[in-house]
Parts: C-alpha cells; sequence; structure tokens
C-alpha cells in the first residue's frame, strides 16, 4: 500500500477544490443558460442575487430534478 505524504495529501485537497470550484461556476452558467433560453427571466435575476438558487438550480438540472 502506498504511504501518502504531506506533500502529495495537499496537493491532493488543491486538485479536489480546484474541481467543487469549477463545478460551482459549471452550475451557474447552466442555470444561466437555462433560464434564458426557458425567458424565465424573474429567476434568472433570483440567480444572480442569491448565487445559491444558481448553483442548487443548476446541479439540479444536471440531475434531472427540473
Amino acid at each position: 500500500m502506498k504511504v501518502l505524504t504531506d506533500e502529495s495529501k495537499e496537493s491532493a485537497g488543491v486538485i479536489l477544490g480546484n474541481a467543487i470550484v469549477i463545478a460551482l461556476i459549471a452550475a451557474w452558467f447552466t442555470h444561466v443558460v437555462v433560464c434564458l433560453k426557458a425567458g424565465a427571466w424573474g429567476f434568472l435575476i433570483a440567480g444572480a442575487i442569491f448565487f445559491p438558487v444558481a448553483i442548487v438550480h443548476g446541479i439540479g438540472i444536471w440531475l434531472g430534478v427540473w
């Protein structure tokens, strides 16, 4: 079994953190595109003002909830 050093644990954490940030940005972008295509202007503005709404909506779209 391979033993992880402190340096490899740190780089794995950086990679995971970057992946999460990229996923959140992609979810927000998905929200924007879907709202523009659907003409849901109120929901688009709500997502712009309170960004967690947009992120949850974007992830929900990916998972087929909406």
